[in-house]
Order: C-alpha cells, then structure tokens, then sequence
C-alpha cells in the first residue's frame, strides 16, 4: 500500500490508467506535449496494464534511482511528486520488491 501510494504520487500520471489531468492539459498545444508525454510512459511502463508484454517493470526501480524519473519538467508542475530522503527510498525498495531490477546498487 506504502508503495503504490508514492508510485501514484510520483509516477502514476504518466505510467496508469489513473491519469490526474491538469488544467492546461485541455489547451493546445501544450496538450499535445501532455498527451505525448502520458502516451510514451504508458507505452514503456504502465501498472494499469500489467498484462502487455511491452511493460518494462525491471527498469523501473533503475531509471528511478537514477534519477531518470519524473521527469525535470513534470516537476515543475508537480512538486508533491518530488520524493526525498525515506520516501525516496521506500519507493525505492518497493519497486525493487514489486518488479525486480537493481535498485540497490
């Protein structure tokens, strides 16, 4: 439960079906750009379709750690997804338990 609530917080707009969509996401062109950016997260990675053979939950843990993931610019607007200190790492050792990869290196 810890872990999927820092995954929606941090994660879950642009890799579930449980998209938060903010206002400017209904004005052009900067919809396009929002819409682009969900599509390709659901495309690499997306817990609300676990089932498609695409879904790249290794990697998951790793990008994360690397901070790879959010991205810069989905935290600017998106500050509460800015996970430090023991959320970071909780999150951290969730997606490990959950996916797999190596996110203890």
């Amino acid at each position: 439960a810890q872990t999927r609530g820092l995954f929606m917080r941090a994660c879950g707009d642009c890799h579930s079906h449980e998209t938060v969509w903010p206002w400017y996401s209904n004005v052009a062109p900067v919809s396009w750009l929002v819409q682009r950016d969900v599509d390709e997260g659901r495309e690499k990675f997306n817990v609300s379709a676990w089932s498609q053979s695409h879904n790249h939950g290794d990697e998951a843990a790793e990008t994360f750690q690397n901070g790879e993931m959010p991205m810069p610019i989905y935290l600017l607007t998106h500050p509460e997804a800015k996970l430090a200190g023991v959320d970071r790492q909780t999150l951290l050792t969730g997606l490990v338990a959950t996916f797999g990869g190596e996110g203890d290196d």
